[in-house]
């Protein structure tokens, strides 16, 4: 997987950087340098998305806690970016690599020109040769905004780079049957299908205390890298040596294989890339006509609207049990989709007075989930 692979995205969680949550690992730092500057040497693109900034400047404005204020929060990780920046450019150095610090939140990816702006950037980056570290602008993300976890920015960054392959590395040995640290019969997968519903039930919760990030984030990642083509490797950041290891293609953790469609670019952005503003619930005939007809979505087959939104906005389009079957860009607010949902799209100028779009959602503003 690994050996074939030309451009791989590799997430290291907080517990692989920080000396449990006090501050940087300097030496952990200096080890996945020199094992990326291996990689590297093997003709590989490397880009990396590491966690650690709020832990480093816990460390530095002498925390103990994790503070939970989100100012408290924003301000540690402005002083921790300086540190975490800082160590990597000084480990990378030790071996001729030049790094670039890139911050991301959702905001600079659910803009379109935003979006393709980073994937210049990036790719720019990487045919200069420079490894970028990228991380969660977390001094100025807010609750909106935010990706939520570095599993699914990295998820979203394999999208958007292209790349072959994620390297998810966490403190567990890999994907299991259930937790292993509650239960003993727990068995670790080896090969597993990204994408298959019976995984994310099998993951569990969240992490430690230190990340945000638990198992079933990264098999939703691992479900989002799938969308591009990408499959991706789930292992212990713990093992000896272990990106040179699964750069030999040896056998460690888990690999989840992308086998469902890859999704062209643009639908890939409106599936991940945008915050949904609100739902609409759709009756089976609506459902039948997205799922199996590849239709646009009218406004006669949605039975209720939550949420506020304006127009061009995404919202998630469920069935009457609660399922998200489609996400998509809608063409009436919400207070106007409340006012002509069951009726034809004949009727929405007599209702609201004028008609921007006969359908609610147009097909090609729309992605099946």
């Amino acid at each position: 997987m690994l050996k074939q692979a030309r451009r791989i995205v590799i997430k290291v969680g907080s517990s692989l950087v920080t000396n449990q949550g006090k501050g940087l690992d300097h030496s952990a730092l200096a080890c996945w340098a020199a094992q990326i500057a291996i990689l590297k040497q093997m003709g590989k693109e490397i880009i990396l998305v590491s966690s650690g900034a709020i832990a480093e400047g816990m460390q530095r404005l002498n925390w103990e806690n994790r503070p939970t204020a989100l100012y408290e929060l924003q301000a540690a990780a402005a002083v921790g970016q300086m540190g975490l920046a800082q160590a990597y450019a000084s480990s990378f150095s030790e071996y001729g690599l030049q790094t670039a610090q890139v911050l991301l939140t959702h905001e600079d990816l659910s803009n379109r020109k935003r979006y393709l702006n980073a994937r210049s950037t990036l790719t720019t980056l990487l045919k200069l040769n420079i490894i970028p570290i990228i991380n969660e602008n977390d001094t100025v993300a807010i609750d909106e905004i935010r990706f939520g976890d570095n599993d699914t920015l990295a998820a979203l960054v394999t999208n958007l780079t292209e790349a072959d392959v994620l390297v998810i590395l966490t403190d567990q040995a890999g994907l299991f049957t259930s937790d292993p640290r509650k239960h003993q019969d727990a068995k670790l997968l080896s090969e597993v299908n990204a994408g298959d519903p019976a995984l994310e039930k099998m993951a569990g919760g969240a992490g430690s205390g230190i990340s945000r990030g638990g198992m079933q984030s990264k098999v939703i990642a691992a479900k989002r890298a799938a969308r591009s083509g990408a499959n991706t490797l789930i292992a212990s950041g713990h093992e000896d040596n272990v990106l040179v290891r699964l750069s030999q293609d040896e056998a460690i953790g888990t690999r989840l294989l992308a086998r469902i469609p890859v999704l062209a670019a643009r639908k890939q952005w409106l599936a991940d890339y945008l915050q949904v503003r609100g739902y609409v619930t759709l009756d089976k005939g609506a459902v039948k006509a997205l799922a199996a007809d590849g239709k646009s979505l009218l406004s006669i087959g949605v039975i209720s609207v939550e949420g506020e939104f304006e127009r061009g906005e995404a919202v998630s389009c469920l069935d009457e049990e609660g399922r998200e079957i489609a996400r998509g860009l809608i063409n009436y607010s919400a207070v106007e989709t409340q006012k002509i949902l069951r009726q034809a799209s004949s009727e929405i100028e007599t209702i609201l007075g004028y008609v921007d779009e006969p359908e609610l959602i147009h097909r090609n503003n729309l992605v099946l989930l």
